[in-house]
């Protein structure tokens, strides 16, 4: 019976108990043997009707590969033995990491930024990295809330490895089922567990975190996560954690590396500030990991435009002088037409356009003379494009180029005419468009 108090081996003094659960118990404990005594966790296995050899099997790969590993963010190796007290114990006593889990953080309902969990997220993959990196990889096979530690020294550490795969399972050969269900991806419930698969449980982690909610009590489509809807994250690290837990093995990052570059190339590109323009371009753009706003200004009366203003004054000149500024309804029809060549003159030097994109919605409207004449709205996440687009009418023989912003069916276009912007805006505003949207 193990309790308070006790020393086992002349060495280990239990000194509270962490957890228990069918046959396995935590403890806190104290390397009595060591000056000053450090604290350690000494994880209990009870033989008995409970465990069954495979658990023992798991248990002793479990001390046999953190044997073998090295790496700081890892709880280190310190012995392994078993004791008769009534039931057969073994023991395995490994360095204590001082901190709280990210679910008992969870459960203090802490609110996780995205800065935050990028951060954490960094810190798993280079974890990941090094395990992923040896020969035979060694897989963690249940990265889970639990089971990752925030020290005190604000860094993450993995911890428990009683589910840890050193070695590939062979062809027909009968494997124990391992995991945690809404962590653990499907490939790993059939015994095919790959770098990828600890990937996933990463990523559905990470969900939780965003989430506040267990990823196997989020909606499904197509066995995909929804979580997008729950959050107010940047589009990028939308699509990032997307891409981690894609049920298709095969459709998720295959490393960790390519997984954790993937996810700093976008950092250093998504910085605060009004981002440098083209030369004379009189374009605003801002973005921060918030929020991308453009405002395309008015660009008032050109030389090229002295035809149109001509022909504008001299057709409403002659109607006021022929009705002396009486409105007669005969004469209608010629205001109307005179409306046209007007809106070519008015739009393109005096309309404005302001477009802006938050993670979860993305407007347009038109402006002219201050007031808002049209409206767009669309949903962020739907966009999978952003390119040029030929418009179907041209001008002085050249065929008006618009920004197109694709999102499912639907074709928003702005740039090609009220007002219209140079082809070289054009590319740059797509260029940061789909830079800020991680496309």
């Amino acid at each position: 019976m193990l309790e308070a108090g006790q020393v086992l081996r002349d060495r280990y003094q239990l000194k509270q108990k962490l957890g228990q659960n069918a046959g396995r118990q935590t403890w806190l404990a104290e390397d009595i043997a060591t000056q000053p005594a450090e604290l350690v966790i000494v994880k209990f296995l009870g033989f008995g009707d409970q465990v069954q050899w495979d658990d023992l099997k798991l248990f002793e790969r479990e001390a046999d590969v953190l044997k073998q590993l090295s790496h700081p963010r890892i709880p280190k190796y310190r012995d392994y033995f078993s004791i008769d007290d009534r039931i057969l114990w073994f023991a395995l006593v490994q360095q204590y990491i001082p901190g709280l889990s990210l679910k008992e953080l969870l459960n203090q309902r802490q609110k996780f930024s995205e800065e935050k969990v990028r951060k954490i997220a960094c810190d798993v993959l280079e974890i990941l990295i090094y395990l992923h990196s040896l020969i035979p990889h060694v897989l963690h096979r249940d990265i889970k809330p639990s089971n990752l530690i925030l020290g005190e020294d604000k860094q993450v550490y993995l911890v428990d490895f009683g589910a840890v795969q050193d070695r590939a399972t062979a062809q027909g050969a009968t494997f124990t089922v391992v995991g945690t269900y809404g962590y653990a991806p499907i490939e790993q419930f059939g015994g095919r567990a790959v770098p990828a698969s600890d990937l996933y449980a990463l990523g559905a982690t990470l969900i939780h975190l965003v989430t506040g909610i267990s990823p196997a009590d989020l909606p499904q489509r197509n066995m995909r996560i929804q979580f997008s809807d729950r959050t107010n994250l940047s589009p990028h690290f939308t699509r990032w954690l997307a891409a981690l837990t894609e049920p298709d093995v095969e459709q998720r990052f295959q490393t960790a590396h390519q997984a954790l570059e993937s996810l700093n190339n976008r950092l250093t590109t998504h910085s605060s500030g009004v981002v440098s323009q083209p030369h004379g371009s009189r374009i605003h753009l801002k973005k921060t990991t918030s929020y991308l706003a453009i405002k395309i200004p008015a660009r008032g009366i050109q030389s090229s435009d002295s035809f149109l203003l001509f022909f504008v004054s001299l057709w409403y000149g002659i109607l006021l002088l022929f009705t002396k500024g009486v409105f007669h309804p005969f004469l209608l029809i010629h205001w109307i037409a005179g409306l046209l060549p007007l809106s070519m003159l008015l739009f393109p030097a005096f309309g404005e356009v302001y477009i802006r994109f938050d993670h979860k919605y993305f407007f347009m409207e038109w402006e002219l003379f201050g007031q808002c004449y049209r409206r767009k709205r669309g949903n962020t996440a739907a966009i999978h494009d952003v390119c040029v687009s030929r418009e179907t009418i041209s001008l002085n023989n050249k065929p008006l180029m618009a920004v197109s912003i694709e999102a499912g069916v639907q074709k928003y276009k702005f740039g090609a005419f009220s007002p219209e912007i140079a082809d070289v805006e054009q590319q740059w505003l797509i260029k940061e468009i789909k830079d800020w949207l991680g496309l």
